[in-house]
């Protein structure tokens, strides 16, 4: 009881997160349901007078009820019934499968339909989560709900609406069969209910572990899968290939095993209760024949529309019983599925309309602290810090220090834990942040391709009818990497690779410049963005970024002090994030001797 109100409770939570048009087709779905069951009503109810026109024409040429056939067809004798019975039986016989298998259609489209809803849903609230809630979790989580545990909320749906249609049905032909005979009727049903229910009873925790195990590997199973691929060449170099196939097959046994043992507790009723279905029905026979006079000739039609019924009864039996098991296996990953959907998203962060925040004047930070959590250290405590309209600032301090944090907070994809982000005196906070989003244009360490064409990677996002090719030239001039590009026999048609693989690293870090310029931005963030190439690269780069629009607010987080020479203002941050000095790249670095690198 306790399982089926948890189910209850979590199918009431799924209903709520479909949209209206879903709903109606549900609606729908449920009318055919009893349209099914009458149809399959009809057509068991359509046995007696078939048979009893075969074994007995005479009687059921007497019946009243066939009275208005006999008028319109002009029949005259009781033999002339046997035809239009039999074409009547197979016209309901036909439209009944007809029915049948309308319900299956619209059933497993309308499955496929919400899957498909739930899946782009969960994909784009996760999408629009703040950028803390991304780095808090585990990419692979995200991932395996989205692309994999999805598929129990096909799953759960088809069972349920099936569950649901085998329920209806099973109503509706014990309706019938009591009708005809209410002892035999009622005591059949029991026995076959009291045997599933039982195996229920029995199987429900078993069930339920399986699920959660099911659940829990498959998250394990996709990390092993990042894992794996993702440093392939580590792998391959360390031999460690031997390793990650034994945390996979760890990951991937326990979870075949849990399937295995779901799909075989669904299936095994079945061959019990048939075979039991066939005794039943031989003791039916009995009791009629014990019942009826030998030499009467009505308990045969009667014999034969019981075993019909219980010939269709015992499948939607078998059914309900395999709809509830397989539900019950996928619980657990259904239970994921709808945290994930549940993704709170607000309103104006998904307002395409925003107007860009204007930056004209300077970017004020005002006693900006950050920690991750109340129990975590401060990463930055107290700074103030003013950035003037198009300056180039510099940002150097040791390792862990906050340099990459306190970016994130100018980009306002973090909110500090105390303080204030003003631009041109507006204060930057949930509301306006997409607004200040459209100024900004972000160039990281490792440049994020998609193996596609050099254009679509520098329009990234756009539709490929939506890219403006004249401004990809452009962009690609001002990054420096137009004439490499455009010697290339497919020029901007040039696919990269997977991760760019195609491409060097200053031609990577090149390309993720003229994608930051693409957008028009009024900042640009280079954080850490050379600190993997070679010197010389790294000189052609830099230049590159110094030749960029006067107007632009450059910000450059570096550990090599080359790589801030051109810049107005350098910031070097101490441990705790506070700001132990500024000045100019020879105030800074000349006037103490320092390296060549700051660690």
């Amino acid at each position: 009881m306790q399982s089926l109100l948890f189910y209850i409770k979590k199918l009431i939570q799924f209903w709520s997160q479909l949209n209206y048009q879903r709903k109606k087709q549900y609606g729908f779905l449920l009318i055919l349901m009893i349209v099914a069951s009458f149809a399959e009503i009809v057509s068991i109810g359509a046995v007696f007078p078939f048979i009893g026109a075969i074994t007995n024409p005479n009687q059921i040429f007497n019946h009243r009820a066939t009275e208005p056939l006999i008028r319109i067809l002009y029949l005259s004798s009781p033999e002339q019934l046997v035809l239009p019975l039999t074409i009547i039986f197979i016209i309901i016989t036909l439209a009944a499968g007809c029915i049948r298998l309308l319900l299956l259609l619209v059933n497993t489209k309308l499955s496929f339909l919400t899957g498909s809803d739930v899946s782009v849903s969960i994909y784009r609230k996760t999408l629009y989560q703040p950028y803390e809630v991304h780095i808090s979790r585990n990419s692979s989580e995200i991932i395996n709900g989205i692309a994999t545990k999805v598929n129990a909320v096909v799953h759960i749906t088809m069972q349920s609406l099936n569950l649901l249609s085998s329920l209806i049905i099973i109503v509706a032909i014990t309706t019938a069969l009591v009708y005809i005979d209410p002892i035999i009727a009622l005591s059949a049903i029991g026995c076959f209910a009291l045997i599933y229910l039982t195996i229920a009873i029995i199987t429900n925790k078993r069930l339920l572990s399986n699920g959660r195990i099911v659940a829990r590997e498959s998250n394990r199973l996709v990390m092993c899968l990042q894992e794996g691929l993702g440093g392939i060449r580590d792998i391959i170099i360390a031999g460690n290939q031997e390793a990650y196939s034994q945390a996979y097959r760890a990951a991937d046994l326990p979870s075949r095993r849990a399937q295995g043992n779901t799909s075989f507790i669904s299936s095994s009723p079945k061959y019990v209760v048939e075979a039991f279905g066939i005794v039943l029905i031989a003791l039916i026979a009995y009791a009629l024949t014990l019942r009826s006079n030998p030499s009467d000739l009505t308990a045969i039609p009667a014999l034969g529309l019981l075993a019909l019924a219980g010939q269709r009864l015992l499948p939607n039996l078998q059914q309900a019983y395999g709809s509830w098991s397989s539900i019950q296996g996928q619980l657990a990953s259904f239970e994921d599925v709808l945290e994930l959907l549940s993704q709170s998203v607000t309103e104006n962060v998904t307002n395409s309309h925003t107007p860009r925040l204007n930056f004209v004047d300077e970017i004020q930070l005002r006693k900006i602290s950050y920690r991750y959590n109340s129990n975590a250290p401060w990463i930055i405590k107290d700074l103030d810090l003013t950035i003037k309209a198009g300056s180039c600032v510099g940002f150097i301090g040791v390792t862990g220090c906050g340099k990459s944090t306190l970016m994130d907070i100018i980009m306002g994809l973090l909110v500090p834990s105390s303080g204030e982000v003003l631009v041109d005196g507006v204060e930057v906070t949930h509301v306006n942040v997409r607004g200040w989003h459209q100024n900004i244009a972000h160039v990281p360490q490792d440049i994020f391709l998609i193996d596609n064409s050099i254009a679509e990677n520098i329009a990234l996002g756009k539709r490929v009818e939506g890219i403006d090719h004249g401004r990809v030239k452009f962009v690609a001039q001002q990054a420096k990497i137009a004439e490499t590009v455009e010697a290339w026999s497919q020029g901007y048609d040039t696919v990269v690779g997977e991760r760019g693989v195609r491409l060097s690293g200053g031609q990577r870090q090149r390309l993720g410049i003229a994608r930051a310029l693409y957008c028009d931005p009024t900042i640009i963030i280079f954080d850490e963005a050379t600190s993997a190439l070679d010197n010389e690269t790294e000189d052609d780069v830099m230049q590159s970024i110094g030749k960029l629009n006067d107007n632009l607010t450059i910000l450059i987080v570096a550990h090599r002090t080359t790589t801030l020479k051109n810049c107005d203002v350098i910031i070097q941050l101490g441990s705790t994030g506070n700001i132990i000095r500024s000045g100019t790249y020879d105030q800074i670095f000349h006037s103490s001797e320092q390296l060549q690198v700051i660690i």
